[in-house]
């Protein structure tokens, strides 16, 4: 069975992320708005929602689940969506 591991949004960008216009598509996160918390084994992450749902820290909106491979699933109010780690491009060197 899959384990996940659970990243909880911290309270600034959650209210930032509630009030914010839905997007379809990837959704790129910034790791810094994240605190890792603790890991749920499920099939999916519905089933890690529902797991975590009875408990005393459910998933919240914003709220990132991560599964063994590295792939990131977003809690939205449309259910789970696909999301990457933000990752600053390099600083372009001018030749002189």
């Amino acid at each position: 069975m899959p384990l996940y591991q659970v990243h909880r949004l911290k309270e600034a960008p959650r209210l930032q992320f509630r009030w914010a216009p839905h997007t379809s598509g990837v959704t790129t996160v910034k790791p810094k708005d994240y605190e890792q918390s603790e890991t749920v084994e499920s099939d999916t992450p519905y089933g890690a929602w529902q797991t975590l749902r009875e408990s005393e820290h459910p998933l919240e909106l914003g709220d990132i689940l991560e599964s063994d491979g590295d792939q990131l699933r977003i809690c939205k109010y449309v259910g789970f969506e696909e999301a990457r780690w933000f990752v600053p491009e390099p600083e372009a060197r001018g030749t002189i």
